[in-house]
């Protein structure tokens, strides 16, 4: 078996949606699919086992953090990643190029790769393409990206997407903020000139990448189209990304500040332009119209950070929108966090978790209540992704915003 297979069942006429699956020599997934983050390998609170109940059947672990705690070679004499965390199915590793963007007031970017303040302890680390690919070969993840140049989505200003709270837009404003800054230089910061650099960098680096690849037979390498919101921009870099022969591409410097618009807008541009027999991976991107719209686009994976982030702040999704249950309207609330809900916290058969109980875990500082919320998160976009699956079957796309609500406007103006 090679190292990646990739099928594709159904295309839905009315968009570019597709339905399939990806065979790895850990195992498959359908797609689209949505990968939960073990940032270091482990997705926080929740048992492997749990996270596959939940119906996820690949993760994300991020190469960065795992490169400075512990090291890729303790993982590597552990067995790679897969025997370290104790998950069997397929794992996908992030090469460390977004930390240069969010960790940008840390940082220093230049031709050769970046320059890091570690987290851990302070000292210079390095990270360029070659470390990238030496990192990754040694925690054996199934799919490795490549090492890109992520840069400002934008020149700065309030990152104002609808659907986000204000702790997602404090967060994106600062790092979009913290890059702009480190790119500057004594004219002032050029966002045209800095998106032509970071194309440039990120088409150099893949091809270095590619070249010291070491385990290709069991790895596969994905490159990164970057580009901003510049659709011309994103033109070239696909083209020139695309033309480098590779198990799957990805759409990389999205949802890192611009408001759902212009994400679908660059989306929706920039998924065709990627090969069609190949998978194509959006990163980063989570809220429900987002992954809509950008399934309809033709993209087939999808991770973020929101289902557990989110339920460790008490915040569940649900297919009307989402619930602050910390909120005191719940304190007496003897219903579950989603009536119709089959997770681990929501399902009658096992007894139903309160709301009310909920919000007491929270306000007593009590673990299992982010632990909760957070199966309960994990389950519901692993729930939105099959149903958008057997959408892309039935062609049923009204039928399904009638029953998600909350990703209405992922249905608007996708179809291509």
């Amino acid at each position: 078996m090679t190292a990646l297979r990739f099928e594709i069942f159904h295309t839905d006429p009315s968009s570019n949606a597709r339905r399939g699956r990806v065979h790895t020599l850990h195992g498959s997934f359908d797609t689209p699919a949505f990968m939960p983050v073990g940032t270091r390998a482990s997705v926080k609170g929740v048992f492997p086992e749990m996270v596959a109940q939940c119906g996820a059947q690949i993760l994300l672990n991020n190469t960065f953090h795992l490169m400075l705690r512990p090291g890729e070679e303790i993982i590597r004499r552990m067995g790679g990643v897969h025997a370290f965390m104790n998950w069997h199915g397929p794992i996908l590793t992030d090469s460390g190029g977004y930390q240069a963007y969010s960790l940008a007031e840390q940082n220093a970017v230049d031709d050769e790769g970046v320059t890091f303040k570690s987290i851990v302890d302070g000292s210079l680390v390095r990270l360029g393409p070659e470390r990238a690919m030496q990192v990754q070969n040694a925690l054996g993840p199934d799919i490795m990206m490549a090492f890109d140049d992520c840069p400002p989505s934008a020149e700065p200003r309030a990152a104002r997407g609808a659907g986000k709270g204000e702790d997602d837009e404090a967060r994106e404003d600062a790092r979009l903020t913290a890059a702009v800054k480190r790119d500057s230089t004594r004219k002032g910061y050029d966002h045209a000139a800095r998106l032509r650099i970071a194309n440039e960098r990120t088409v150099r680096w893949l091809e270095r990448c590619k070249a010291a690849h070491a385990r290709p037979g069991e790895q596969s390498l994905f490159g990164i189209v970057q580009g901003g919101t510049d659709l011309a921009m994103r033109s070239w870099c696909a083209e020139r990304v695309a033309n480098i022969e590779l198990p799957g591409y990805a759409i990389g410097g999205v949802a890192v500040g611009e408001p759902f618009e212009q994400i679908a807008k660059v989306v929706r541009h920039t998924a065709p332009l990627l090969p069609a027999a190949k998978p194509r991976y959006l990163m980063g991107v989570g809220y429900e119209r987002d992954l809509l719209a950008a399934a309809r686009a033709g993209v087939d994976m999808f991770d973020c950070v929101l289902p557990t982030r989110n339920g460790r702040n008490a915040n569940a999704f649900t297919r009307t929108g989402q619930v602050r249950l910390r909120n005191a309207k719940f304190a007496e609330d003897p219903g579950p966090i989603e009536p119709g809900c089959d997770c681990a916290a929501c399902r009658p058969a096992r007894g139903v978790f309160s709301r009310a109980y909920i919000r007491h875990l929270f306000m007593a500082g009590e673990m299992l209540g982010p632990i909760l919320v957070s199966l309960h998160n994990l389950r519901h976009f692993q729930r939105f992704m099959g149903d958008v699956r057997e959408t892309i079957g039935s062609g049923d796309w009204p039928g399904l915003v009638q029953r998600w609500p909350v990703a209405a406007p992922g249905l608007s103006g996708a179809a291509q």
